[in-house]
């Protein structure tokens, strides 16, 4: 379908294109002045010709410049309009075959490299393209002019993902707040402003503290501005491109690695809840107290409690004795093998590695644990030996940071793939399509751009800022909402670390395209408004989801008013202020 679409768009283009204008030939042959009579009045009595213009009599203000020397091209408002539209779509479609292509691969090789270099530069490939072709061609005086299209694609895309878009998921994810934390798939609240919202894991909460910090390139090119030195401008540029590049890599080698980190955080979770779990169970069955009046592991209950789980009495404990140990203890909420559970247990005590745990082996055992349970717990009034408050706090300490981390990701089904041989065929023809249709129709998009400001007199930033991350990132925003359209929390955070890493990129990525841009071809940056909105947004919603985990409704109308404040802010500072 897309295909069709697609390719019944590029045949109007190129008609267009070919199209030729006929009128009926008017000769002059009895005037010697090369006027020529409208056919009605006797110009003997001194009226006037009709005067007509020949085409190389048409000032230069009403001519256009065809991209490429045949993209078609128009000086009216509706005709740069219509090539607006048709442009973005072709780039709309450009983002839609990249990201398609993206996944396939990612179902074929998984994360890591994939997912940590390929995607991320994919999903931003189109905005980098346009940035590109803004500031490539014609003179420096046409590349200063354009580039401001660049800017507005960069901040828009920016403020864009992170307002309307980051708002619109908190609105179609949210479900009951209980505790704190939003319960999966359960949305009875309505539209309660504090009583419904959306969690994310702490994974999501990184993700935005990385975009805080890749903000910094901005802040280093805009020094010379705020210090009003005009000699330091060249000098910034370069610096900041150089540390916009370091931050990239260093960020593709952060996603390359972030899998191996996050599995290792969430095992160790899932340890602790094992503890946690057998702890609270060995407490039911236990003839005393497990912790002494002093608040020391109590040896001689944890002993009676050894004997009463070896069945045969031989002194050891097997893993069948654990096993039937462990399968009467509920693992709340979490999805947590029996099996796994007696081997993680068995790898903790067994320190003589003879596959069975001693006496002495599970005193030790139990005793670390206890004392593990304590330091987690505290040692208030609430805390002593005579109270269970120290395994309960631990118990809930455990549960929460298992959820924080992403919990067990069991929505996440991994199917083997058919044929992969033609998919990665398929695969790769898309990125080479989506690649080759973003770079041919970039320069004609800002071309339109430049030519619809000037038929309008509205400036080419706002332009750009609205319409065209609609175009680059339409795709990515739809997948965005209906993904979070799930209401779960596995999801709601994989949605929010895909906004916040599209962000990062932008800021990296296409900033980096950018300042060799400026600093290449000799261009003067002069975007203090529109930077400072970028800052602004960046750091208000990446400190915002930095420190928090759960976001009630009423986060996502202070996300959506950030917009037409970005707006207001750049219109108010360039034109009022005269900033620019």
């Amino acid at each position: 379908m897309a295909t069709t679409a697609s390719g019944s768009v590029i045949l109007l283009l190129l008609l267009a294109a070919g199209a030729a204008v006929d009128g009926r030939v008017i000769s002059n042959r009895t005037s010697s002045t090369g006027l020529v009579s409208d056919g009605v009045h006797d110009h003997r009595d001194g009226s006037p010709y009709l005067l007509l213009r020949s085409f190389s009599a048409v000032s230069a203000s009403d001519s256009c410049d065809q991209t490429y020397g045949f993209m078609p091209c128009t000086t009216t408002t509706v005709g740069n309009l219509f090539l607006i539209l048709v442009y973005g779509y072709l780039m709309f479609l450009a983002a839609t075959y990249l990201s398609s292509g993206s996944e396939l691969l990612l179902e074929l090789l998984g994360p890591g490299l994939v997912g940590g270099l390929l995607l991320p530069i994919l999903g931003a490939l189109p905005d980098a393209m346009l940035i590109l072709v803004s500031g490539l061609s014609g003179s420096t005086e046409t590349a200063q002019s354009q580039v401001s299209v660049g800017m507005g694609l960069l901040a828009g895309s920016t403020v864009m993902l992170l307002t309307i878009i980051w708002g619109t998921c908190v609105i179609v994810g949210k479900c009951d707040l209980q505790d704190s934390v939003a319960k999966d798939s359960q949305d009875t609240k309505g539209f309660s402003l504090t009583g419904s919202g959306v969690s994310t894991d702490i994974w999501t909460s990184y993700a935005a503290i990385i975009m805080v910090i890749s903000v910094i390139p901005f802040i280093i090119v805009q020094l010379p501005q705020v210090l009003h030195s005009t000699s330091a401008r060249r000098l910034a540029v370069l610096i900041g491109l150089i540390v916009s590049l370091i931050l990239l890599i260093t960020y593709c080698f952060y996603q390359v690695f972030v899998p191996w980190i996050q599995k290792r955080r969430l095992a160790y979770a899932k340890h602790k809840h094992v503890i946690s779990g057998l702890l609270k169970h060995l407490r039911k069955r236990a003839l005393g107290r497990l912790l002494t009046e002093e608040g020391e592991p109590n040896e001689e209950i944890i002993r009676k409690l050894f004997h009463t789980i070896d069945e045969n009495d031989d002194g050891n404990l097997s893993k069948a004795e654990l096993r039937a140990l462990i399968v009467g203890i509920q693992f709340e909420e979490i999805d947590l093998d029996k099996n796994e559970a007696v081997d993680k247990v068995m790898n903790d005590f067994d320190t003589s590695n003879d596959q069975f745990v001693d006496e002495g082996e599970f005193v030790k055992g139990i005793s670390r644990w206890l004392m593990e349970a304590k330091r987690y717990g505290g040692s208030g009034p609430d805390a002593g030996p005579n109270s269970s408050s120290v395994l309960d706090a631990f118990h809930k300490g455990t549960k929460r940071e298992h959820n924080r981390l992403g919990g067990d990701q069991s929505d996440e089904v991994v199917e083997a793939v058919e044929n992969p041989k033609w998919i990665t065929f398929k695969a790769v023809m898309m990125l080479l399509l989506g690649t080759l249709i973003a770079a041919v129709f970039a320069d004609p998009l800002v071309d339109a751009v430049d030519n619809f400001s000037d038929a309008t007199s509205i400036p080419t930033f706002f332009i750009s800022f609205i319409a065209l991350p609609l175009a680059t990132n339409s795709s990515e925003a739809v997948s965005a909402i209906i993904f979070a359209s799930r209401k779960k929390n596995r999801t709601t955070s994989l949605t929010f670390s895909e906004l916040y890493g599209a962000v990062t990129m932008n800021n990296v990525l296409c900033l980096s395209v950018f300042l060799a841009l400026v600093y290449v071809r000799g261009l003067t940056w002069d975007f203090s408004s529109e930077v400072l909105v970028i800052v602004i947004v960046c750091v208000v919603m990446g400190v915002f989801a930095s420190f928090r985990t759960t976001f009630p409704l009423w986060t996502s109308f202070v996300a959506l008013l950030l917009y037409p404040f970005s707006l207001a802010l750049v219109y108010v500072l360039d034109y009022v202020l005269g900033w620019s």
